[in-house]
């Protein structure tokens, strides 16, 4: 089995502070396992492949500033990531991601 370096994360976390998601929303938030899905996503697309694990703790308000910190899982390390909503266009929230530059662990 081959592992990729823990160390592509890191590295990441410049580009992804620009990088835009989109959620649908059918009420003020989005559903917090669709913010994990478009983390996931948006690091596989910068990446080639998605990371181990992304979780996030509670919903996000479909509001710009609302922001949330999941955790993403890279080989057993942790690390922050934080959504932060940039616009909110009809039922669509629009999301900037970061990724911390220091494990948690």
């Amino acid at each position: 089995m081959t592992k990729r370096p823990a160390v592509g994360i890191v590295l990441l976390s410049a580009a992804l502070a620009t990088g835009a998601c989109s959620a649908s929303v059918g009420t003020p938030q989005v559903d917090k396992s669709e913010v994990a899905s478009q983390i996931s996503t948006q690091l596989a697309e910068k990446i080639g492949e998605p990371p181990d694990d992304v979780t996030c703790p509670e919903n996000l308000d479909a509001e710009v500033g609302a922001s949330i910190t999941c955790i993403l899982t890279e080989q057993g390390t942790e690390y922050d990531v934080t959504a932060t909503v940039t616009s909110v266009d009809g039922e669509s929230a629009n999301f900037d991601i970061k990724v911390a530059d220091v494990p948690n662990n």
